[in-house]
């Protein structure tokens, strides 16, 4: 059967007046906010007053969990907060990846390195420096290498080689600490993308309903099968970010794209791995490759890195946070500013006004308000376009978006439209992936049979929750016939009687 475009508009466009800007369109701050719990920040207080921050999404790095207990205890905290404060709130799961980390036993061990001073660095406690994995470097070529700890805040020339240690020279003095992050820039480790612990860790995260994973260290598309394979095993279906980190992701940046379900741009270990320098461009890349297929993107490492000491961000903070609105991203992450900082509730107040001022700049003064580039012709899409059109044109109060999956709502916030995007969907699962999405607010809803009743039923949801009100004017879109996933067709304009 063909698709049909049941393009239906109440209204003329010419009877309906320009849009005045001086109206509250800001109601809601649509760059989404993800904020990384920690020891600092797991308590069921501090969770609760995250949110009424404006947290969106919480980021769980399963290494600052205890347990599986203690892991469960969380999420069961998010989603009881979520329900008495009547909002959607969606979790993400780190899985780690092959990350090599320092491992020092205890937690207060240190080591003291002294510049041009020899090491040894491996798996085994014969090493002058422990790691937590076991590598093969036999068949590895290391010359004109180098080794950095700590987000390169140590760095060492690699000297030689053994099958399962190197030997390294320091090129500054330093510390280092347990659990540091150990990089090798530029050399391909033969290490799987999905370890024996992540695996465990997707299963107890998959039972406990969460919403998204993000995979660590991606390096091609290929990384999501193993994770694939035990979704078709486990009948699991959580859509997976990759962290683009590693040079190799770069190298197959447009496969990668293609194939996960949303990016989230890891500047700590990518910015070690490749030149500092580029990291600006590399980013500004992967933004504009993520918008031109449709796929949610996400900013994140040390987006307010001195609030995890300080009380205020540094001004180049200020404007990095800004930058990323402008380069309309999906999303912007806070990681050890709410994880272990000593203000992760003003890191995420400050956020947010941030957000909310570089979002009213670009609608004040229209910056990089051009059209999006859609590589994806198709009714949908079409669809999409129209909206932006019809809200940046006309005096509409709202976009309205019916969908089973949250594919539409994706779809039509591509396209950045200056209204207010409320996603009503029967499924709650849903409501929780859509908090991920530029400018969409999730609202659940029954599942409907007919045209008029959608409409009936959201003019009833929007005007009981204060969003709308009546004479207010909204456009809607969804798919004929009803409550069948990819049937995205029908456009209207509508106005509340």
């Amino acid at each position: 059967m063909h698709e049909i475009f049941h393009f239906y508009i109440k209204y003329s466009f010419c009877s309906i007046k320009l849009t005045n800007l001086k109206r509250d369109f800001m109601s809601f701050i649509k760059t989404k906010t993800i904020a990384t719990l920690g020891p600092i920040s797991k308590s069921q207080s501090i969770i609760a007053e995250l949110m009424d921050e404006g947290v969106d999404v919480f980021r769980i790095n399963m290494s600052h969990f205890k347990n599986d207990i203690d892991f469960e205890n969380t999420i069961n905290i998010i989603r009881k907060e979520s329900k008495a404060k009547n909002k959607y709130i969606g979790i993400l799961v780190d899985l780690a990846g092959p990350k090599i980390r320092i491992d020092l036993g205890n937690e207060e061990n240190s080591i003291h390195i002294n510049k041009n001073q020899k090491y040894t660095l491996g798996h085994s406690n014969s090493n002058d420096i422990t790691i937590n994995a076991k590598i093969d470097f036999k068949n590895i070529s290391f010359k004109d290498a180098f080794v950095k700890i700590d987000d390169g805040k140590i760095a060492f020339e690699v000297l030689s080689s053994r099958k399962e240690s190197l030997v390294l020279k320091a090129t500054d003095d330093g510390i280092i600490f347990n659990k540091k992050g150990v990089n090798f820039p530029g050399i391909e480790l033969n290490v799987k993308s999905l370890t024996n612990k992540d695996r465990k860790h997707l299963h107890l995260a998959a039972r406990n309903k969460i919403d998204w994973f993000a995979l660590s260290f991606v390096r091609k598309s290929k990384d999501i099968n193993p994770i694939l394979r035990i979704y078709k095993k486990e009948g699991f279906s959580i859509p997976i970010i990759a962290k683009i980190e590693k040079p190799e992701a770069i190298d197959n940046l447009d496969s990668i794209i293609d194939t996960f379900d949303g990016i989230l741009i890891a500047r700590g270990d990518l910015g070690v791995e490749m030149p500092l320098a580029k990291l600006p461009s590399l980013q500004k890349l992967i933004i504009e490759k993520c918008k031109k297929i449709k796929k949610p993107v996400i900013v994140a490492t040390q987006m307010l890195d001195s609030m995890i000491e300080n009380p205020s961000p540094t001004r180049a903070e200020v404007n990095d946070v800004a930058n990323a609105v402008y380069e309309r991203v999906d999303a912007v992450m806070l990681s050890g500013e709410t994880a272990i900082g000593k203000y992760p509730l003003k890191a995420v107040k400050i956020m947010q006004e941030i957000l909310l001022n570089a979002e009213q700049e670009i609608e004040k003064n229209k910056i990089l308000n051009e059209d999006s580039v859609d590589l994806n012709r198709n009714i949908r899409s079409a669809i999409g376009e129209s909206v932006k059109l019809i809200s940046r044109h006309l005096e509409i109060d709202a976009i309205v978006v019916m969908t089973e999956s949250g594919s539409t709502a994706v779809v039509v916030s591509h396209f950045r439209p200056r209204n207010n995007i409320f996603a009503l969907t029967p499924n709650e699962s849903t409501c929780n992936k859509l908090s991920l999405v530029w400018g969409v607010i999730p609202l659940h809803t029954k599942q409907f049979s007919s045209t008029d009743e959608m409409i009936e039923e959201s003019e009833k949801i929007l005007i009981s929750k204060k969003l709308l009100k009546k004479g207010d004017t909204f456009v809607l879109t969804s798919g004929v016939p009803v409550a069948v996933t990819g049937t995205t067709n029908m456009l209207r304009i509508h106005k509340i009687s």
